[in-house]
This record gives C-alpha cells, sequence and structure tokens, in this order.
C-alpha cells in the first residue's frame, strides 16, 4: 500500500470515527474508557474558539447562500459552495464531538494521551520516568515531532511533559510510525493528572 493511499484511508476512517462521535457525545459516551479509569479532559482550551468559528461559519453560510441566489448564480456553483460550507461546519462539530468523547485516559497500567481521533498513543506507566507540569504556550501544531520529543497541543499550548525510559513506537496521523523519547500535552486540570498518576508510578518503582 503506497504512503498516498495509506493517508486517504486513514483520512476516511477519521471521518466515520468523527460522525460517530457525534453520536456519542450525544448520548454522553466516552470511547475507552474502562471502569475505576481516571479522565483527563483537554478541551477546555478550545472551547471557546471553536464555538466562536462554528458559529461565524453558520452565519457565512446562510449569507453566502442567500447572496449566490440572489445573484442568480448557476444551481450546481450554489450547491457547490453550500456543500463545502455544511461540510465545514459538520467538520468542526465532529473535531469538538471527537475531543469530548475521548479524553486522556489514566489506569494502573498505562496513561493514554488522545487528541480527537486524530492521535492515540498508550504509554505503559512502567514506561515513564518523569512527569511534570511544564507550560508552552507556542506549540508550531497539533501533533508535532522532532528529535524523539513529541508535542500534542491545544490551541498552541501543552503544559504537561513526561520523560520516558526508553522510546515509544507511535502513529502519527497520516499513518507514518515514529518513537518519542518524550511527551508534551495538555490536560485542563495537570495538577489532577499528577494526583492520579503519582500513587500509579509509585507501584511500579
Amino acid at each position: 500500500m503506497t504512503p498516498m493511499v495509506r493517508a486517504v484511508l486513514r483520512i476516511v476512517g477519521f471521518e466515520l470515527k468523527g460522525l460517530a462521535a457525534i453520536g456519542q457525545w450525544m448520548v454522553r459516551h466516552r470511547h475507552g474508557v474502562p471502569d475505576g479509569a481516571v479522565v483527563a479532559t483537554y478541551t477546555k482550551a478550545q472551547t471557546f474558539m471553536l464555538s466562536l468559528m462554528l458559529f461565524a461559519m453558520a452565519v457565512e453560510t446562510v449569507v453566502i447562500d442567500l447572496l449566490l441566489v440572489a445573484l442568480g448564480v448557476p444551481a450546481w456553483v450554489r450547491f457547490g459552495v453550500l456543500y463545502a460550507d455544511v461540510y465545514g461546519l459538520l467538520f468542526g462539530v465532529m473535531l469538538a464531538a471527537a475531543c469530548v468523547t475521548r479524553p486522556h485516559v489514566i489506569t494502573s497500567s498505562e496513561l493514554r494521551i488522545r487528541y480527537g481521533v486524530y492521535l492515540d498513543l498508550r504509554v505503559p506507566v512502567d514506561r515513564i520516568a518523569a512527569v511534570r507540569t511544564s507550560r508552552n504556550y507556542n506549540e508550531s501544531s497539533m501533533v508535532s515531532f522532532k528529535d524523539g520529543r513529541l508535542g500534542v497541543a491545544v490551541s498552541s499550548q501543552t503544559n504537561m511533559t513526561i520523560e520516558l525510559t526508553g522510546p515509544i513506537s507511535f502513529v502519527r496521523p497520516f499513518g507514518g510510525r515514529a518513537e518519542a523519547t518524550s511527551i508534551r500535552f495538555f490536560a485542563d486540570q495537570p495538577e489532577a493528572v499528577l494526583a492520579a498518576l503519582r500513587p500509579v508510578l509509585s507501584l511500579h518503582s
């Protein structure tokens, strides 16, 4: 399978999982959260901007469609623009739903770091050498990777750092594989994540 085909298939998978996340959001179901696990949300930093963006896109969709009708633009052009606008709205809703329904998860055996349907990294707790709060407001992208350092940002922010005892393999959003020796990520309540991890880490020390 070529890298291009693999990337296309992953994008289709993201869309299907995003649609499923909307349904899970509606029934208040969280994906991949076993009994007894600690949930760590990460949506607070992006909720306002995402809501504002969706509102602006909804208004734009209506205004543009009315304008195209008033100008007598051919139906195929109008419906093409309308489809693109509606898809943009749907994508925003899927992103919001996926981030809410797929939080970070802490169990007795692993820390699961996620960003919506785009990244899902399972870190065994016995591979964690150290964990600390570490705020960074200048992350370059949602998922960044350089020199063994993985960043999983929300609104260009991370606030926790995990140092590993050795490299851990993970799958990038478009299917490539890499190995991380440290991970930066964002949690709404980093202190709560620390409190949940400390007793678990002590059992494996």
